[in-house]
């Protein structure tokens, strides 16, 4: 096995162990027993819609993730991702409830609304970024109180909100532009907008590793100076990653909206901004690996609701979460410390600046 293969073993493999020692112990300090708990939240998984439940909620957290990944990819941390999902999914449920097209028109309109207003959100935190040098964590985390307050704003019912039964909403969305599901017997109907995120994924892996852009941006986030050298212009490339982080994150909420609510509601989901950050971590940035990040973390989230028959919070659920992300950063920059001690070492022995391992031994 050569050096590369087992780094990249080793890393996920440390991730694995150092995740199951820290869930075990954070079971057993509430009292719970590790192996029963994980067997009663697998055996969930069975019953009800939970399973349903899962795919819709993987679907979600891949898109927040990717929107996340791609900041990331740059070297830039959208904390924004909560709030621009909110505005893309509000100025969307308004626009898509207030016209009638087409049915698959009436849903990709919408669904590009969402997008352009996730995109608008991102672009005074890019502007201040590249004309002020304003971090964009100080300013998307501003964005986002601002978005939470602008969408309590715009529902209320003097605005575009309606009274329906106990709820205040948008206008409901018309028939033609709600994207169908795939009925699953009793056990739910799994989101038509599930392939979004498919769909979503390979893209991104095909632009970030394939194209031009993705070495381009790459470059930039590794040394804006050396990508300047080679003739990319990094604040462009900072512009533009933070405009389409926003644009991806504007999509979080369609599935729920287009597949589900059909209009923007008051009890509107939250939360999933900021578990996409995580996701993306727990991924490195990878759509293969945010694929099964997002599972694992629909999984906690909808299986959780088992440990209240073991006698442990649910809550706990939450710290697991933590924790297994917690390991994987950890174990990557156990690894990532390893190669480098070794490509150390070994430009040492090239060079003859350092002794072979055993060599001073011997003398």
């Amino acid at each position: 096995m050569n050096a590369r293969l087992r780094s990249s073993l080793l890393a996920p493999g440390l991730a694995i162990v150092f995740s199951a020692v820290l869930c075990a112990v954070v079971l057993l300090v509430s009292g719970a027993n590790p192996a029963s708990a994980l067997g009663a939240m697998i055996g969930q998984v069975g019953e009800g819609q939970v399973a349903v439940d899962i795919v819709n909620s993987t679907a979600i957290y891949m898109l927040a993730a990717l929107a996340a990944a791609i900041g990331f990819q740059m070297n830039l941390l959208n904390i924004g991702i909560e709030g621009q999902y909110r505005v893309g999914a509000l100025v969307a449920a308004i626009v898509g409830g207030a016209i009638v097209l087409p049915p698959v028109l009436h849903w990709l309109v919408i669904l590009v609304v969402a997008a352009v207003a996730g995109a608008a959100w991102a672009t005074l935190p890019a502007i201040l970024k590249v004309t002020r040098g304003v971090h964009e964590v100080l300013s998307t985390i501003m964005m986002n109180a601002i978005a939470f307050g602008l969408a309590a704003y715009l529902i209320r019912r003097d605005q575009f909100g309606i009274l329906v039964g106990n709820n205040v909403s948008t206008e409901p969305i018309a028939d033609s532009g709600q994207v169908p599901g795939i009925e699953i017997g009793d056990r739910g109907t799994v989101f038509g907008l599930v392939f979004l995120a498919v769909v979503a994924a390979a893209v991104y892996g095909v632009v970030m590793n394939r194209t031009r852009f993705g070495f381009e941006l790459k470059a930039s986030g590794l040394s804006p100076t050396a990508a300047a050298a080679g003739g990319v212009n990094a604040k462009k490339m900072i512009v533009v990653s933070l405009l389409v982080s926003g644009a991806v994150a504007g999509l979080v909420g369609m599935p729920e909206i287009l597949g589900r609510d059909h209009a923007y509601t008051l009890n509107f989901a939250s939360g999933y901004g900021f578990a996409g950050i995580g996701i993306a971590l727990l991924g490195r940035n990878h759509p293969v690996g945010i694929a099964f990040g997002s599972l694992l973390w629909a999984f906690l989230e909808k299986a959780k609701g088992a440990l209240d028959n073991e006698g442990v919070p649910r809550e706990i659920a939450t710290i697991m979460q933590g924790s297994i992300v917690l390991s994987v950063v950890v174990a990557y920059e156990i690894v990532k410390r390893m190669e480098l001690a070794a490509e150390q070492r070994r430009v040492g022995q090239a060079t003859g600046t350092a002794e072979p391992v055993g060599e001073g031994a011997a003398k």
